[in-house]
């Protein structure tokens, strides 16, 4: 399966990376890695993580407070948002 990430989620994960790597040397790439592992998790098994609305669903990241927010187009993982757990819920509803 292929993956693709909305700009507003791209834009998610850089500023994760940015605040984490400010916050301890290395955090921001170990939150890169956490993410990559949760892509193969999806890529893998596409269908396993919790469906949280119609056709979206959210695997969660172990390491790190957040989610991958995605929906699936035949074969093609589409990622609406890299949510932060602990904030503002279902931020993301306007983009679909």
């Amino acid at each position: 399966m292929r993956i693709r990430f909305f700009e507003a989620a791209q834009q998610e994960v850089d500023d994760a990376v940015t605040w984490y790597n400010k916050r301890e040397d290395e955090l921001g790439f170990e939150f890169l890695d956490e993410l990559d592992r949760a892509i193969h998790r999806i890529k893998s098994f596409p269908l396993a993580s919790t469906e949280i609305e119609p056709g979206i669903r959210r695997c969660l990241l172990a390491r790190f407070p957040y989610g991958l927010i995605y929906g699936i187009d035949e074969d093609l993982i589409i990622v609406i948002a890299v949510s932060h757990l602990h904030r503002q819920p279902r931020y993301w509803i306007d983009r679909l």
